[in-house]
């Protein structure tokens, strides 16, 4: 029993509906034909926050008893789950507490701050962040929402793969950036009950592949937290809750260098016209590196979030 199934993420999309972005399923017949296969990419870049985070946030925001959201909820993150705690507990008459690596994007912390949320901040590399917000969550009497290893916030990133195979149909493969394997988790668990066969293929950083060697394990794996452009899968190892579904449910795990994505970065923003930050490109780049073989007829790929200021954008694609 996985604690997650398609009843799960269809309660979520009632949810969220109305109050998170039903995000546009893009095509490009350049890619295509430079793949070799018919491509449907799910643009969550433009999602609320700019990224799928918030579709699980304000979904377990919104499943908060009126106590909770008396006393406010905190969070981890390293941007993009910040961002979205803080603007679902604006949404929801709350308040957040979010803490954030003291590297994280200016952009990210700046935005998180801009809705409203204060910031803590913590080092990455020599502190645990789940332990320092538990201990502040008990603190101020806080629900902790994690960005990953939590059933609502699974279900709610599960709505991603939902809403693209109801525009498509059944798809024979489905590419999805991993980090903690909450997105995975929930696309897994709606893309395998709504299009049975489907491959379900998650993809890392090379540096990050703590996912790749759990599956070949068959029990999590803890690495060094791995060092790469992709921010957002800077995990040192798979989620509890995500990891026990995940192994159950994906296929495979491939990995891409980090000059792979900022080629997918910028194949995105000349042929396809977005803006896409290195987490949000990896399943893009592990497609146009042709790290999936064989590549089947009809795929998805998720482009989980364009959260990226002008300053690194350009510093990344001029390199």
């Amino acid at each position: 029993m996985t604690g997650l199934s398609l009843t799960d993420v269809r309660s979520a999309a009632d949810r969220i509906a109305g109050v998170a972005h039903r995000t546009p399923v893009l095509t490009s017949r350049t890619l295509d034909e430079r793949v070799g296969a018919q491509v449907f990419l799910k643009a969550e870049n433009l999602q609320r926050i700019g990224a799928f985070k918030f579709r699980g946030a304000y979904n377990a925001v919104s499943r908060l008893s009126a106590d909770q959201l008396r006393y406010g909820v905190a969070a981890y993150s390293s941007g993009n789950h910040a961002q979205a705690v803080a603007l679902a507990a604006r949404i929801a008459g709350t308040t957040a507490v979010i803490l954030m690596p003291a590297d994280a994007p200016p952009t990210k912390l700046a935005a998180t701050r801009g809705y409203g949320a204060e910031v803590v901040t913590y080092d990455r590399y020599a502190q645990d962040r789940a332990a320092l917000a538990k201990e502040l969550a008990t603190e101020r009497g806080l629900t902790l929402i994690p960005p990953y290893d939590h059933y609502d916030v699974m279900a709610g990133q599960g709505t991603v793969a939902l809403e693209l195979i109801e525009e498509t149909g059944p798809l024979d493969a489905l590419l999805v950036p991993v980090g903690g394997g909450g997105l995975m988790a929930g696309c897994a668990t709606a893309a395998t009950a709504l299009s049975p066969g489907i491959r379900m293929i998650g993809v890392e950083p090379a540096a990050g592949d703590d996912h790749a060697r759990s599956l070949a394990a068959g029990e999590r794996v803890e690495i060094a937290v791995p060092r790469t452009i992709a921010d957002g899968q800077a995990i040192s190892t798979p989620g509890e809750l995500t990891f026990a579904v995940n192994r159950g449910l994906v296929d495979s795990f491939a990995l891409v260098a980090d000059d792979e994505i900022v080629a997918a970065m910028a194949f995105a923003f000349e042929r396809l016209k977005i803006v896409l930050e290195p987490s949000g490109a990896s399943a893009l780049a592990a497609l146009l590196a042709g790290r999936i073989q064989p590549l089947p007829e009809r795929v998805g790929v998720v482009l989980s979030g364009g959260n990226i200021g002008l300053d690194r954008f350009v510093e990344l694609l001029g390199n």
